[in-house]
Formats: C-alpha cells, sequence, structure tokens
C-alpha cells in the first residue's frame, strides 16, 4: 500500500452534516472506511467505523439539510458521542492501519472530498485534537475520478453505471454512503492496475525509493509534521 500510494494510506470518509459551512453548521454523523490491499495488488473495502456526533454547542443546523439526512439531532435514542470523542476514535484505527501498512499518512478519500475534508479539519480544531493522522490538505476526489473513468460525477450514477447499485432510501447515511464511495474508488483504482504496474516499473527503473514510514505517527505525541502531497 505505501508504494501504490506513495506513502499515504487511502482512508474513505464520509459527514453528514448541518449546513455547508464547516466552520459555523454541526457535523452529525461521520463514517471512516479502511481500505484493504490483497496479495495480487487488488484494492477492497474494509471495515467501517461510523459514530452519530453531537452538535458542538453553538452550531448551526439548516432545517433544508436535515430533511435531507433524515436525521433528528435531539432524538433521544439517537446514539450520538462527543465530537471529539468521534475523532478520536476513528483516528485511532486510523493509525493502526497506517502502521499496519507501512505508509506515511492517511490521505482523505470523499466523493466530493473537499467538503469533507473542511468539515474534519475544522472539527479537529474546534476540539483540539492534536494527532491527525490526515493529511490537511491533500485528497483523493471520487467524483473527479468517477467523471474521468465513468462519465459521471454524481455519486449515485457513478455507482449504477459502475455495477454496483444505489439504494436511494440509505443514501445521505454517512455509513451508505462512505461505503458506496469506497467501493467506487477501489474499482475504479483496480482498471488502473495496468498503467500502475507501468509506472511502477518506471519509477523503479529511476531508483525512486519506496516511502518510509513517518516516526510521528507511530509514536505518542502530537503529529504535527505534514508530508508533501
Amino acid at each position: 500500500m505505501a508504494r501504490r500510494f506513495r506513502g499515504f494510506l487511502p482512508v474513505v470518509v464520509d459527514i453528514e452534516t448541518g449546513g455547508f459551512n464547516a466552520a459555523s453548521d454541526a457535523l452529525l454523523q461521520i463514517a471512516a472506511v479502511m481500505i484493504d490491499l490483497d496479495q495480487d495488488g487488488r484494492l477492497h473495502r474494509g471495515v467501517t467505523h461510523s459514530f452519530h456526533v453531537k452538535p458542538f454547542e453553538g452550531a448551526n443546523i439548516e432545517p433544508a439539510s436535515l430533511v435531507v439526512t433524515k436525521i433528528d439531532p435531539w432524538h433521544p435514542l439517537r446514539p450520538a458521542i462527543d465530537e471529539r470523542d468521534a475523532l478520536q476514535r476513528i483516528f485511532r484505527e486510523v493509525r493502526l492501519g497506517i502502521r499496519a501498512s507501512g505508509c506515511r499518512r492517511a490521505v482523505l478519500v470523499g466523493h466530493n472530498a473537499w467538503f469533507d475534508l473542511a468539515f474534519l479539519n475544522a472539527a479537529v480544531a474546534r476540539a483540539a485534537v492534536k494527532r491527525n493522522p490526515f493529511h490537511p490538505f491533500s485528497s483523493f476526489d471520487t467524483a473527479t475520478l468517477a467523471g474521468a473513468a465513468l462519465g459521471q460525477t454524481v455519486l449515485a450514477k457513478a455507482a449504477t453505471l459502475a455495477g454496483l447499485g444505489w439504494n436511494s432510501d440509505l443514501a445521505h447515511s454517512a455509513t451508505y454512503d462512505a461505503e458506496q464511495t469506497a467501493d467506487l474508488f477501489c474499482l475504479i483504482s483496480n482498471r488502473l492496475a495496468q498503467s500502475y504496474a507501468e509506472a511502477d516499473a518506471r519509477a523503479r527503473e529511476l531508483g525512486w525509493q519506496d516511502p518510509t514510514p513517518d516516526p510521528a505517527i507511530s509514536q505518542e505525541g502530537d503529529d504535527s509534521g505534514v508530508a508533501e502531497p
């Protein structure tokens, strides 16, 4: 995995929110899907980690967003946890994946990834979480990949054309959208296997070495180093 993505571990993230403003609007659900690499070099969807999140104090929630997500933030049976707790639980699993794969850092994979990365970074700053394993500005965007590979940028249409299917009743759940995005990312990446094999052979001819793990990821303490994209 470290060789395949230049030291980055792709982790699919989907975030459901109370609006479009990462600075002011609530983060209500977050799901992270690990990506696994088999012995044949093919990517597969791994374990999903998903949490309902309590709106932070003073958070704005747009009624129109709740109509789309079908989330009731105040439902008494909603198993929501604090934002900081959700982030720490997910980051713990991501750091384990980074160490197991020999990667330097995680990179967020998302459909329109800028949106999820913006909300993730805002939540990290708000909750004062210091050990963020994700690169702060680099990401892999499946809307771009699907547009190039399938001619569709809407997740539902891209997943349908890719043969993954789409259930509208489950859409706009962080878990469902993240898992569909993960399957789409794996499918497109696997179709590019020959292109990658040729590029990797050329990289080896040029003497480009495998990336080395970042010690800050595997040790306790603040992970403040930023790997270049």
